[in-house]
């Protein structure tokens, strides 16, 4: 088959860097998140990220006009923080560039170290904490923007104490720090639930499981209860060690704790699947110093009893997957493991272009089971180069967000929705994807979207299976 060659993206596999970035500060308590640049970006992610979550979502904007955008964005940007401030009262905000002020060349650091140096409220209390992350869009996708962002917030809060001992890999009672990629608020509730079982103090970053799922309110909350406290974030320092859930496209809040803090750092998959779910209890048992809970080797025991099961509905079925790197990672290594044949994995980011090679390094790690000739691993793609490819594969099943409905339709085959975002089904920020119960979950899931896929083909259909 010849190759598409194409200079332009149809129908993209990713989103705006701001909009991750805007993501993780939602996971910050009493922190809203400003865009520096038009309306209509902060319109845009307000609108996306509704329909996935289901909540109101706040996104202020320092609204450039063509005056802002020729001479500069200074006054709107100082404007913006007064009228956040004054309308929000928030412990934090959390500043994001756009490609217009990228590209103009805005200097917003300096300007909000002016800014600091210029504003006091009346009362004599405090500024809000800014933090500032870079992202604009022709640089990098929602992941790049959502790991900015932690960096952001860890490398404000935290500082650079160079002269602190490094701390040893396992100290009883110590703090643990967990930071984690972009994950549904299911899957936060669940880390939660895992960490609590350890019975030591946790730091969970960014934690948006109740700032963008929570209960109904009687009257509207301007700035949603939740979040990771600000206090929790600087305890940081001060841990045992740190558990990173993904592998960040650039800067590195888990390699900041270590540069400047000397807190041990073990770099994980996203806990999809028995083998890296395992690798993650091991590693909280390691640097907490506890054993792994019983209910959690029960629940694994269920689990492995759920593969043998269903194993039959699955093994040797041909899937397109698709999404962010780190989540189609964890996807490929649970599909391998369960006997499906990933044909097609493909991610938007762009990791050949920007020099990371990893993402296919880690690919090819996870697929043990697929032979090098049936799979085709796609980086900086898009929906319209994953159907060319698909067409010639005789897949069963499309794995992803609910975009991959356009592969859906096309193909003729089912799609099994998880990940981000999903807009034509309830639910989706509820989906629970992590660890043994998650894995569970996308298990019964995959099994019975590919029975009534199978139900669907025959003009009687049947209850016994």
């Amino acid at each position: 088959m010849k190759e598409r060659v194409s200079v332009s993206t149809g129908n993209a596999c990713k989103l705006c860097a701001p909009f991750g970035a805007c993501m993780a500060l939602r996971g910050i308590e009493g922190c809203i998140p400003l865009i520096h640049g038009s309306q209509g970006c902060a319109t845009y992610i307000r609108r996306y990220g509704i329909s996935h979550f289901r909540e109101p979502l706040d996104i202020a904007s320092s609204n450039f006009t063509e005056g802002a955008a020729i001479f500069g964005g200074r006054d709107t940007l100082f404007t913006a923080l007064d009228n956040v401030s004054r309308s929000y009262k928030p412990a934090a905000i959390g500043i994001t560039s756009t490609c217009l002020s990228e590209t103009m060349g805005e200097d917003v650091p300096r300007y909000l170290r002016q800014y600091e140096s210029e504003r006091q409220r009346p009362d004599g209390s405090p500024l809000p904490v800014l933090f500032y992350a870079s992202t604009p869009s022709y640089r990098g996708t929602h992941t790049d923007g959502f790991h900015e962002a932690i960096w952001a917030v860890l490398s404000s809060l935290t500082g650079i104490r160079t002269d602190r001992p490094f701390q040893g890999s396992s100290e009883e009672g110590k703090r643990v720090n967990l930071i984690s990629s972009f994950v549904s608020t299911e899957d936060l509730r669940e880390l939660h639930s895992i960490l609590r079982s350890f019975e030591v103090p946790y730091t969970l970053v960014p934690d948006y499981s109740e700032s963008l799922d929570g209960p109904s309110w009687e009257t509207y909350q301007q700035l949603p209860e939740g979040g990771t406290p600000l206090a929790d974030i600087r305890a940081m320092a001060d841990a045992a060690g740190t558990l990173y859930l993904g592998h960040p496209p650039g800067k590195d809040g888990g390699q900041w704790l270590w540069e400047n803090h000397g807190i041990p750092l073990s770099r994980l998959e996203l806990p999809i699947g028995i083998e890296h779910t395992d690798r993650f209890f091991e590693a909280l048992a390691n640097v907490t110093g506890r054993e792994i809970p019983e209910s959690w080797q029960k629940q694994r025991g269920r689990l492995i009893d759920a593969y043998m099961d269903g194993h039959k509905y699955g093994s040797g079925k041909r899937a397109i997957l698709y999404g962010e790197e780190d989540f189609v990672v964890a996807l490929a290594s649970f599909l391998d493991e369960i006997g499906v044949i990933p044909v097609i994995v493909a991610t938007g980011g762009a990791a050949t272009r920007r020099g990371r090679s990893s993402f296919f390094q880690r690919i090819q790690g996870a697929l043990r089971n697929t032979a090098a000739e049936e799979r085709f691993i796609m980086d900086d793609a898009d929906f319209i180069s994953i159907l060319d490819r698909a067409k010639t594969l005789e897949a069963d099943f499309i794995m992803g967000h609910s975009k991959g409905l356009y592969l859906s339709r096309e193909l003729g085959i089912p799609l099994v929705r998880c990940g981000f975002p999903i807009h034509d089904r309830m639910g989706g920020q509820r989906l629970l994807h992590l660890g043994y119960r998650g894995t569970l979950n996308l298990f019964d899931l995959l099994c019975n979207t590919l029975l009534q896929a199978k139900q669907d083909q025959v003009s009687k259909g049947y209850t016994y299976l």
